[in-house]
């Protein structure tokens, strides 16, 4: 008995050949429109849907695959006598495979000029329909381009694939519609009801802590949903490489998402005020940076990113957007050293490694996690992630927009008090993009080109300054002539008093305290720089 498949797809790349494959292998092929034209083009035989629907679409084409006969060749259970015996009787073909992917809903729903009509247009139902009849019927059920060919593979080689890779398919089905739906749900009720639907990419031994365990890494990205935006976050966590047999932990994974978000800061804050620095690298500890710096030179950012706080840097992670040959290697291993002995690092995410380079840190290093994504070599600042965020809290969950401010000297509102030189302004930049993506309450303290002390997560703005200035006093710093950023305004003059005390030259602040004018005054009076944008604007609270 011959085997069908029916085959209905938006995404025609190759659907012929594996059309082709299944009726070499002596399927009959069950098809309807677009697909049917399509494959008879390539001179594929394949049967209409209509002559098993019992009639030809309708409706302008909005009716073609909801029709019973089809979902009874899709859920006839085929240990039933019965079912079997009642499909002959029908004349209705028991069907093995579907492959049917789904309009492109995302994208329709991406148009700036998206609205109810036209959304409703590109909302498929007769595709979900027949996904979710064959995953119930236990078919075979293709909704990923991807798989076609691995099937295709499976059928040659075995005849059949496994239950187990069924039911493998079927869940994938099940997710796919899930993600396709929650969209139409979010667009129609303006984000009234939201939710998260992922796949898995990894799986860490635990989550924060030992006894939480598993901890799992999912990708929102659904390739099936939507062809012009698949897989296109190229700095998606999914798309970093470990090149070490010790995979990431979960902390690490968090960590390397907050360099991401400092690292992309930086890049885009350069790119926007004509900073020309081609290398910068950053390293976090528990996800607040412990040291970042900027150049052209990639061993003196290197240098100065160890430097910042070498005592915080042990066990943390570091990330840079350029290759590591061996010199990079080399004097980040060496630059760690303190008084003979390594402070080790727990992972190392560059653009690239090349074999001497790895060989040198795997020789030195046996624990550290070494991580590569050519793509951050080309950070500029169209790399915001722009993805709604998402917080779980008790009983739900919190969204808001993505952190994508940037600070621009040009903005109108910007208003600089004092004299302040280009490298001070490109210091700024940086204790900025290092304050404002570092958990709040942060103050950030940079000299020469890169952060010496970093004040983060204090309940009070004066904490961050004492505990910033104590940073980089304990590493050896000195702040006579830094530059500072606060992640808001300071509510008394308490604070800045403490910075310009310390010898802190200018201070980046946002504005919007009711003793502004008191604490510009403190500024002139000492002949220190402040450089103030609206609080409604320029908050950089994060990670709160």
């Amino acid at each position: 008995m011959k085997k069908t498949a029916l085959i209905s797809v938006y995404n025609k790349q190759d659907i012929e050949k594996f059309a082709k494959n299944l009726v070499d292998l002596g399927w009959e092929i069950i098809s309807s429109g677009g697909t049917a034209k399509y494959l008879a083009e390539h001179g594929i035989k394949a049967k209409d849907v209509s002559e098993i629907a019992g009639g030809k679409a309708i409706l302008g084409h909005r009716v073609v695959t909801l029709s019973r006969e089809i979902h009874a060749g899709l859920m006839a259970r085929p240990e039933v006598v019965e079912d079997l015996e009642e499909l002959a009787k029908l004349k209705i073909p028991f069907i093995d495979l579907v492959c049917v992917d789904l309009y492109p809903l995302e994208d329709a729903i991406a148009k700036s000029d998206a609205s109810y009509e036209t959304v409703i247009e590109a909302t498929d139902i007769g595709g979900p329909a027949m996904i979710r009849s064959a995953a119930k019927g236990g078919r075979i059920v293709i909704c990923d381009p991807s798989d076609r060919e691995k099937v295709v593979k499976k059928l040659k080689n075995n005849g059949d694939i496994s239950k187990e890779e069924r039911i493998e398919l079927a869940a994938k089905a099940e997710y796919v519609i899930s993600k396709y739906c929650l969209e139409s749900a979010k667009f129609h009720s303006k984000e009234k009801y939201n939710g998260a639907v992922g796949e898995q990419v990894a799986e860490t031994l635990y989550g924060e802590n030992a006894y939480q365990t598993p901890g799992k890494l999912y990708s929102n990205l659904t390739p099936t949903l939507s062809l012009s935006r698949r897989g296109s976050d190229s700095l998606a966590l999914d798309k970093f490489k470990v090149l070490t047999e010790m995979a990431p932990s979960y902390n690490n994974i968090c960590d390397i998402d907050r360099m991401l978000q400092t690292l992309t800061h930086i890049a885009a804050v350069f790119e926007i005020n004509s900073v020309s620095a081609k290398y910068y690298g950053v390293a976090v500890k528990h996800g607040n940076c412990c040291g970042a710096s900027y150049g052209d030179d990639k061993i003196e950012v290197i240098k100065k990113v160890v430097e910042g706080d070498p005592r915080a840097i042990f066990g943390g992670l570091s990330m840079f957007n350029f290759d590591f040959d061996e010199a990079e290697a080399e004097i980040l291993l060496t630059h760690l050293m303190e008084n003979g002995k390594r402070r080790l690092l727990d992972g190392i995410v560059t653009a690239g490694f090349s074999e001497k380079a790895l060989e040198l840190s795997r020789r030195k290093k046996d624990k550290c996690r070494f991580i590569v994504n050519p793509a951050l070599e080309n950070l500029n600042k169209n790399n915001f992630d722009t993805t709604k965020r998402l917080r779980y809290v008790r009983g739900g969950f919190l969204t808001q927009p993505n952190y994508t401010f940037v600070l621009d000297y040009n903005h109108p509102e910007i208003r600089i008090q004092g004299e302040i030189d280009e490298k001070n302004k490109s210091e700024i930049l940086l204790a900025w993009a290092i304050s404002a993506t570092s958990n709040s309450n942060t103050i950030t303290l940079v000299r020469d080109g890169k952060l010496i002390g970093n004040g983060v997560g204090q309940q009070d703005r004066v904490g961050c300054c004492e505990l910033a200035i104590k940073r980089a006093k304990d590493a050896g710093h000195e702040s006579e002539g830094a530059v500072a950023a606060s992640d808001s305004f300071f509510p008394f003059s308490d604070a800045p008093e403490v910075l310009i005390d310390a010898g802190i030259k200018a201070i980046f602040a946002t504005s919007g305290s009711v003793n502004d004018g008191e604490i510009q005054k403190l500024c002139a009076d000492k002949s220190a720089t402040l450089i103030q944008i609206p609080d409604k604007l320029a908050r950089g609270f994060f990670g709160h």
